[in-house]
């Protein structure tokens, strides 16, 4: 018969990448973070909009014209 063993601390599958909140080692159940804590600090970034992906948008201004609609176009209800 096989035995398992409750482990617990988690194992540390990549001992050279720390988290990217705290700098500790990351583990496998919440990498790349050490804990459930600093991944919620992660999101709680992101969703405040601390962290910004670079995009090569064009403002308003320097879009291209866009033709007027047709006469017999109806507006949808």
């Amino acid at each position: 018969m096989t035995e398992f063993i409750a482990m617990t601390e988690p194992i540390d599958t990549q001992p050279g990448k720390p988290c990217p909140i705290c700098a500790r080692p990351s583990t496998q159940a919440m990498r790349p973070f050490c804990s459930k804590r600093c991944a919620d600090i992660d999101l709680n970034r992101w969703l405040k909009g601390i962290y910004v992906l670079p995009s090569e948008e064009t403002p308003e201004d320097e879009m291209p014209d866009m033709p007027p609609p047709s006469r017999n176009e109806t507006p949808e209800d």
